[in-house]
């Protein structure tokens, strides 16, 4: 019995069986025949959160944009279907094919997430495929990986062969030209691998050696090859209008977390909020010309059949063309009654214009992340917006007929203590007071602000790297005393689980000895870490002590702004003196002004002179 067949046979007893049957409207099959290299593009988490994935849907449309290159679409299998696949000995496979996990070229990841560590070693193993990279010698079977937690990828540097830092549209082809010529010529894995080091962006991290002090702390990072650059700097597209984008989005049979069109606005953001890793990876800030922005988005609708338009960046309302492009799509989503989504708002840029534009072709409510609850903590974070200025984007929102917003913040900031999380629950209070002296409120219906308070966890290429997170009990407490605050109905209060918060930490700055807790915790039974109901946190605990490691080491630790970090030898494009300066800036509660204002220093702009993988200084 062939594995589809089998497949067919074994759906039957799962939930949501369109996960795993492929076949949706713009997905891509070719003839093996016809292709020089497979490449199996995986999602280490379900289909839903996979397909919602924008950097995937554009990867797979621009590899397949080759002739000799076949571009499948892989997902973890949820908990039913992984038990049935096992017993049953059938391997994880491609969408398009059905083909084993083993049967391709080039297995890639992206990293969205530190908690998918686990998973990743999960779709190896159940993909037929060695998890320790030093298990796979030859170069059938190579395991790449991109996304943003490549910005510190030691914690699994032991399982892939080669990440991709920065952006892939440019990156990506070349190492599959790279590896296409390794396979002609009949190289060795090592020989491409020196071969494709040689490319801007790639770090392959069997090539560099690290040192420790005897108390558990980076002493060196150095190469062991020669010709191995010592730093390895990002990747950036140059010109976001000419770069490609996808025409056509593989349509899900079931819901998706996003099922609609997306548009990039831009890369990048202008206000260096010092907790933010996406503004620091993603810099120099480039945008898209709306022109380009109103074609893509119709080209999408009109052949996925989509009913809503999402316009996505770090930013939106900071997106220089923002009020023309809505006019300009206006006319096109009221005319084929489709939805045009607008989130990550910014509080200080919300205006009248922009309101009345956003409730023509938006259904939903509003949401402002003010981060904290006091004037001071703002300044530490750098969010650099005002009490007045949440208040008028709330009495915006409430005189424009909406009766319910979402306010984001963050607890255990650097510098927080107790009296900044009660003035959050304040701050609510505050937003509920000023809707009741709103004369032009909807006075058929009541209030409602939501609190949504999410743990602040250290990240690198950051100010904030070398700051220690709360310690459990800490974030605990600050919880507990914030839902005791509360005493208005018309507040709602969410927070976020804490333990997955110090976790995300541990990885977040941890360094190559994490892999053999990566690995063992996945013996352990650890894998959908990021879903609630399968994260086991004893059974971590268990496997950090059983390394000889500790949570406080790498989540809780102050780190000395000398000490050499697990990610020193990957640049950014920011650099380390303008992080060191903002990190100081932070403690006195000084802020800088937007990159639009000012030109702070960070480094990142000389990323735009490139040439023939220099930078021209």
């Amino acid at each position: 019995m062939d594995q589809k067949t089998a497949l067919e046979q074994l759906i039957l007893s799962v939930q949501k069986p369109g996960r795993y049957v492929g076949g949706e409207p713009g997905s891509i099959v070719k003839d093996k025949k016809d292709v020089f290299l497979r490449f199996a593009f995986c999602f280490p988490d379900t289909y839903e959160i996979g397909m919602s994935h924008l950097g995937m849907k554009i990867l797979y449309g621009l590899l397949n944009a080759q002739p000799d290159i076949w571009c499948e679409r892989v997902f973890a299998p949820w908990i039913d279907m992984e038990e049935k696949m096992r017993s049953q000995g059938m391997k994880l496979y491609g969408l398009e094919s059905f083909d084993p996990l083993d049967e391709f070229d080039i297995i890639g990841f992206t990293l969205q997430y530190e908690l998918s560590f686990t998973n990743v070693l999960n779709m190896l193993d159940l993909g037929g495929i060695p998890v320790y990279s030093k298990d796979r010698p030859g170069l059938k079977n190579l395991v790449i990986a991109g996304g943003p937690c490549c910005c510190n990828p030691e914690p699994i540097a032991d399982f892939v062969d080669l990440f991709q830092l920065g952006e892939g549209e440019e990156m990506l082809p070349e190492i599959c030209r790279c590896y296409q010529d390794a396979k002609a010529k009949g190289l060795s894995k090592e020989e491409f691998l020196l071969n494709a080091c040689q490319i801007g962006g790639v770090y392959v991290p069997a090539f560099y050696d690290v040192e420790y002090f005897p108390d558990g702390r980076v002493k060196s990072i150095t190469p062991n090859r020669p010709g191995v650059p010592a730093v390895v700097e990002k990747r950036i597209i140059q010109d976001m209008s000419k770069t490609y984008y996808p025409d056509n989005f593989v349509v899900p049979f079931i819901d998706t977390v996003h099922d609609r069109a997306i548009l990039e606005l831009m890369r990048g953001c202008i206000r260096g909020c010092r907790f933010c890793q996406a503004g620091f990876l993603y810099r120099p800030l480039r945008e898209k010309s709306a022109e380009v922005l109103c074609r893509q988005g119709k080209d999408l609708c009109e052949s996925t059949g989509y009913e809503e338009i999402s316009l996505s960046s770090l930013s939106s309302s900071d997106y220089s063309q923002i009020e023309p492009l809505l006019d300009q799509l206006y006319d096109y989503t009221q005319e084929n009654h489709i939805n045009l989504a607008l989130p990550s708002l910014r509080i200080d840029n919300f205006s009248e214009e922009l309101l009345n534009k956003i409730k023509a072709v938006r259904r939903s409510g509003l949401t402002f992340a003010p981060e904290a609850g006091t004037q001071r903590l703002r300044d530490v974070i750098n969010k650099n917006i005002t009490e007045e200025d949440i208040f008028t984007s709330c009495r915006l929102a409430f005189e424009g007929g909406y009766s319910s917003v979402k306010l984001y913040f963050m607890l255990g900031l650097p510098t927080e203590t107790m009296y900044d999380c009660e003035q959050i629950i304040d701050l609510a209070q505050q937003v509920v007071g000023l809707y009741h002296r709103c004369p032009g409120r909807n006075k058929d219906r009541g209030v409602n602000v939501t609190v949504s308070v999410s743990t602040f966890v250290p990240k690198p290429q950051t100010p904030f790297q070398w700051f220690g997170q709360d310690t459990l009990d800490q974030i605990v407490e600050k919880q507990l005393h914030m839902k005791d605050c509360i005493t208005s109905k018309k507040i709602s209060f969410k927070y976020h689980a804490s333990k997955t918060s110090v976790l995300e930490a541990v990885f977040a700055r941890g360094d190559r000895r994490l892999c053999d807790v990566v690995y063992h915790a996945w013996k352990k039974g650890c894998y959908f870490d990021s879903w609630d109901e399968h994260f086991y946190f004893d059974r971590w605990e268990q496997a950090l002590e059983e390394a000889g490691l500790s949570v406080w080491f790498y989540a809780n630790r102050h780190r000395e702004l000398d000490e050499v970090f697990p990610w020193s030898h990957l640049s950014y494009g920011v650099s380390e003196a303008f992080l060191k300066r903002e990190w100081e800036k932070a403690q006195k509660a000084q802020t800088t002004p937007n990159c639009r204002q000012q030109c702070a220093g960070c480094g990142a702009n000389r990323l735009l002179t490139r040439k023939e993988g220099k930078c021209v200084e």
